[in-house]
């Protein structure tokens, strides 16, 4: 008769092989998604990895939480189709290219060509391809990696065309001049969204300049001049003295009043009179100094003699001229270098007067627009000042922009402050710390640039984004309101354009003055375009001549290539005949991952009913980091084309840390290599450990500690439960054969921990379907430890190994196989190769279930007639009673094996007398005591005790605290009583106590220990009568026994002879308990012997008793 395995050890690693093994050779993930066909879907998105870079200890968390809800779904009968993705544009791409071939944006088009660039790009995302497969295989991660969508695929492509044609009909694409976040290193513009990535923010410490622009004297500043015989200048503060030469107006606040003050230039020594906020000149003027003579000044001094001439406001200011600070080139148009009115101006910093560079800022900009001021762009796309800014000619605005080696010793901030110090244009300069945005894929500092641009009109449908993001279930909440409903309340519009090579192209052709345009949204509608111009003239021959519209077959898409250059070679006729060429940006990388739910289909081309089955998603979930990014493009397409959500739940998973809380880097060394962990622990032991440490949502601090930990006690624990029910299952030979035992036929024990199974079932599920996986892995996890191992197993052990083959052994049987079983399944979704195995393992045998996987199960259904929630109660509290007492045994020094005489629990009501009674039998041999003593209210035996618990009542009564302690002294029993039962107690109508407040005890009696928990008070009695330690000594000789036997390597059912060594120590309590002894170890006979024990081993027991003994088998 087949068997249920046995182990030898519990190896998750191996385990995982073996199933992995399995799953492949049966192709079990292609039959869970076949086997429910017909059935509802259940739609899941997968955001598309680069595999340009390797797979991260953080990627485990993130694909573990998708995995395992996606296979719930299906053991609760949905269909879970999960096509992988890879997202293989943008910068990650380029920028690893022109790292590998030594190049730099510059290059490419003059030193290798698009085409060659761009085939370097594509063998280069898929570098790592291998290696996320292997990862995805090695965790459990299910997901249809043959099938894919690959966002350079020209069908995907297609579709992110149809989906821009779409918004452009809708008027919401347009072309602008603004400032813009751009990245220098990078070579391109960049979107808010991606400026807003956590990490793009960072505190520097930049040089700030404080520069004087010199008034110039003219009727609107006549009135300043007539104050002062001093040359006047505006002081104006800023962190970026390299926007200083392409300066071309100032801003002040209109009602922000400014003082003019006679001073001193400390670098020069020279007399000047100054402009600065009022609000703001303490800083530099501090009243202390008001008194010091400028006739006295030294050059160098830090106190600067000052003399207050006159207040203004800002409006009196307005128009004033000035001096160009530094001359190297004018601006392009527009009257330039005078006084504007900026409702920006603040008096937070600075000196109340805002520098403004237009080309460099966008509230710069816009005001200088406003007041016909043009634009004096100094600065290159490279971050270096052109040929103009004389002195600094060929200089990277930004130190962190240049090669370690290549950099200069004074950045170009320090030498333009050096000039305008020596120029008595520098009024103060001081290093200064704040806060600074970076480009989140090269880490170097951005730069605010002035360029054309698409936008998508966001700000249009801004209104409907922040009403659908209210119909998402978003894990946690406080993200969805907080961090990304705080992104919709202040969108602005999409930046779509990206100056790079590798990336989908905008579809859009414009005539040379742009007055006529067009959006191609198909690659049919390109072709007959196409034809057009080669009518017209423009074109000697289609690209596209291969294409047959109407075939979807990939071998029809693959005969051309969307892509630069190819794009760019193809000229279009407008309709009055004039020729269009491209625009020549790419489109934001973002686009092409929010695109994915239509894209991935190659919708609306093809399968438009699997689309509509499957849009929008039920179900996402990335990194905190997404937030900003592919949540919000899934959000923003969804909402703008479709009116709709583009997800139901959402799962924003928090970082990675080092133990210690710090972020995981190959720099800092504490980064975890994902493949030796998996290898090392097994993937469940990482997939359970990372669910269960924390919430998702929260930041986890992994620590390799806390895998060991779960392996031995969570997976330890249930293999040990299996583990033995495969012993003495096949002692029995019990398969699962016998009729069921009904459950009202069942024992008391039975009934309790199939009651607790069905509780755990509903909790189960219902955590499940509120995206709470962390509390199902405790749940499980509890259930597992506390209440079937080192409860039921340990209370029904005897059943197991004792008696007969009757119906309450079979009963046995039953329960813990359906507890074992349905762990199994319900813990499948989280730790997927174990259960799995630990179902084949049961099921093999039993044959209850036609499916050969755990995964091609249904999820159980709780049976709530089966739940006894008196049973569960009742059960609880002798839990409870049982473990304040072992800890009263392990105080006093006593050990369980030595039986006790009693225990006494004080009862406040009959339902508690009742409840303990009925388990009182449990409590007895769980605690080895003959009696449990009940105690009523009115019993003098047990006295509480109270006593304020100053911590709690320091901060909430202060001076009171006094007389509140005096009056908790003076409670009663009976008041004492009614804090525990109401958790508080009013001592006067001002003044309620908490349970909290107080610390209540029970006083020791003598001859007993004493303890209160969670309302019950116990009291063990210690005494060890001479009788009683007898028996104890039977006890620990069984125990050695026992020790011997498996030592021998004896089965549990072999009966065995006993020789033992004379001892007068030990011969009372052998013979006072010889019928315990014999049933205890099987033994047939006990044979008493002199001193020498032939094959003997010595045995040691208790107080300093030992004895020889030896044991044969029958």
């Amino acid at each position: 008769m087949k068997k249920f395995r046995e182990y030898n050890q519990l190896n998750l690693s191996n385990t995982q092989k073996e199933v992995l093994k399995q799953w492949e050779k049966s192709d079990v993930f292609s039959k869970s998604i076949k086997n429910r066909k017909g059935k509802d879907v259940f739609s899941f998105y997968e955001g598309p990895p680069s595999a340009n870079g390797l797979p991260g200890i953080h990627h485990i968390i993130a694909r573990t939480i998708k995995d395992l809800f996606c296979r719930y779904k299906t053991l609760k009968g949905f269909q879970v189709n999960r096509k992988a993705g890879w997202d293989t544009h943008g910068l990650p791409v380029e920028l690893s290219v022109e790292k590998d071939l030594g190049i730099t944006k510059e290059d490419i088009g003059t030193n290798i060509s698009v085409i060659d660039y761009n085939k370097a790009c594509r063998t280069n995302v898929m570098k790592y391809k291998e290696r996320w497969e292997d990862i995805t295989r090695k965790m459990g991660y299910w997901v249809d990696m043959n099938r894919p969508y690959v966002t350079y695929d020209n069908k995907y492509i297609e579709s992110v065309w149809w989906l821009l044609s779409q918004i452009y009909q809708k008027g919401l694409l347009y072309k602008g001049h603004t400032v813009q976040p751009f990245s220098p290193k990078a070579g391109t513009g960049l979107s808010t969204h991606e400026l807003n990535q956590p990490g793009c923010y960072r505190n520097v410490k930049d040089t700030s300049v404080v520069a004087q622009f010199k008034l110039l004297k003219t009727d609107a500043s006549e009135f300043l001049f007539d104050k002062t015989l001093n040359p006047i200048y505006f002081l104006a503060w800023t962190t970026t003295p390299w926007t200083l030469p392409s300066n071309t107006a100032l801003a002040v606040g209109e009602k922000i009043k400014y003082l003019l003050i006679e001073t001193i230039n400390k670098y020069t020594g020279k007399l000047i009179s100054i402009i600065i906020a009022s609000d703001l000149a303490s800083k530099y003027f501090p009243s202390k100094n008001s008194n010091l003579k400028l006739k006295e000044y030294k050059t160098g001094d830090k106190n600067l003699p000052f003399k207050i001439i006159l207040e203004i406001t800002g409006k009196e200011l307005s128009n004033i001229r000035y001096e160009q600070l530094l001359r190297y080139a004018q601006p392009e148009d527009g009257d330039a270098f005078r006084v504007l009115l900026g409702d920006f101006v603040t008096t937070e910093d600075g000196t109340g007067i805002v520098h403004l560079a237009p080309s460099f800022g966008a509230d710069d900009n816009r005001l200088a627009k406003q007041n016909g001021i043009g634009s004096l762009t100094l600065v290159n796309k490279q971050g270096k000042f052109v040929d103009e800014v004389t002195d600094f000619a060929g200089m990277y605005v930004k130190n962190e922009f240049y090669r370690e080696n290549e950099k200069p010793k004074l950045s170009a901030d320090i030498q333009i402050t050096i000039k305008l110090k020596a120029e008595n244009l520098c009024f103060h300069s001081e290093k200064y710390d704040h806060s600074y945005p970076h480009c989140w894929r090269t880490d170097k500092p951005i730069l605010y640039y002035p360029m054309d641009s698409w936008f998508v009109k966001t700000t249009e449908y801004k209104k409907q984004m922040i009403s659908l993001n209210k119909k998402i279930n978003w894990k946690p909440k406080s993200t969805g309101k907080g961090r990304f409903g705080k992104w919709l309340e202040n969108l602005v519009d999409w930046n779509l354009s990206r100056s790079r090579f590798w990336g989908i192209p905008i579809p859009i052709w414009k005539t040379e003055n742009g007055d006529f345009e067009i959006c191609i949204g198909s690659v049919e509608k390109l072709n007959s375009e196409i034809t057009k111009s080669i009518k017209a003239g423009f074109m000697t021959s289609n690209p596209l001549i291969n294409f047959n519209a109407g075939d979807m077959s990939e071998e029809n898409y693959t005969t051309f290539d969307l892509h630069r250059p190819y794009v760019d070679d193809i000229i279009l006729v407008s309709e009055d005949g004039r020729p269009m060429k491209r625009e020549k940006d790419l489109i934001d990388v973002w686009f092409d991952s929010g695109a994915m739910p239509y894209a991935q289909l190659h919708y609306p081309f093809e399968n438009k009913n699997l689309f509509k089955q499957n849009f929008p998603a039920d179900f996402i979930a990335e990194g905190v980091d997404q937030t900003r990014g592919w949540f919000f493009t899934l959000h923003a397409i969804s909402t703008i084309l479709f009116d709709s959500v583009a997800y139901k739940n959402v799962i924003s998973n928090g970082l990675v840390l080092d133990k210690s809380g710090n972020k995981m880097s190959k720099r800092l060394g504490n980064a975890i290599d994902p493949f030796t962990t998996i290898d090392k622990y097994g993937a469940d032991a990482a997939r359970w450990y990372m669910i269960s440490n924390a919430q998702p949502w929260d930041n986890l601090k992994f620590d390799e500690a806390g895998i060991i930990e779960v392996q031995r006690k969570f997976f330890g624990t249930l293999y040990n439960t299996y583990s033995f029910f495969a012993l003495y299952a096949n002692i029995d030979s019990f398969n699962y054969s016998e009729n069921i035992i009904p459950i009202d036929k069942r024992v008391e024990l039975d009934r309790w921990i199939l009651s607790e199974l069905n509780t755990l079932i509903k909790k189960v599920e219902k955590n499940y379907d509120a995206y709470e996986p962390t509390a199902v892995a405790r749940l499980i996890q509890e259930f597992t430890i506390n209440k079937l191992s080192n409860w039921y197993v340990r209370l029904s052990r005897r059943r197991f190994w004792k008696g007969e083959y009757n119906s309450e052994k079979v009963a046995a049987y039953q329960t813990l196989y359906e507890c074992l079983e349905t762990i199994a399944i319900i813990g499948a979704p989280i730790a997927p190769f174990f259960m799995d195995n630990l179902f084949q393992d049961l099921n093999s045998i039993t044959k209850k279930h036609s499916a050969p996987s755990v995964h091609l199960t249904d999820f159980p259904i709780s049976i709530s007639s089966d739940i006894d929630v008196d049973l569960e109660r009742q059960m609880e509290l002798a839990q409870n009673i049982t473990s304040l007492a072992l800890s009263l045994r392990k105080k006093a020094g006593v050990r369980v094996r030595q039986p006790l005489q009693k225990i006494m629990i004080p009862v406040l009501d009959n339902k508690t007398k009742s409840d303990i009674n009925r388990v009182a039998e449990i409590i007895k041999n769980e605690l080895n005591v003959k009696f449990i003593e009940l105690l009523n209210e009115d019993s003098v035996v047990l006295k509480k005790q109270i006593k304020p618990n100053f911590k709690t009542l320091g901060p909430k009564f202060g001076q009171d605290i006094k007389i509140i302690a005096a009056e908790i002294k003076k409670l009663s029993t009976k008041d004492i009583r009614q804090l525990e039962e109401n958790n508080t107690y009013k001592i006067t109508e001002k003044i309620t106590l908490c349970l909290d407040d107080v610390e209540i005890s029970s006083a020791d009696i003598p001859g007993f220990s004493v303890s209160t928990n969670n309302g019950i008070t116990v009291a063990l009695d210690v005494k060890i009568s001479e009788k009683l330690k007898e028996e104890g000594l039977a006890r620990e000789f069984v125990n050695r026994i026992q020790g011997l036997r498996k030592d021998a390597g004896f089965t549990v059912t072999d009966k065995i002879t006993i020789w033992i060594e004379k001892n007068d120590l030990i011969s009372a309590a052998i013979k006072n308990n010889f019928s315990y002894i014999c049933k205890e170890t099987l033994t047939k006979q006990l044979n008493y012997e002199e001193p020498v024990v032939s094959n003997s081993k010595k045995i040691n027991l208790i107080d300093g008793i030992s004895i020889n003994v030896s044991i044969v088998k029958n």
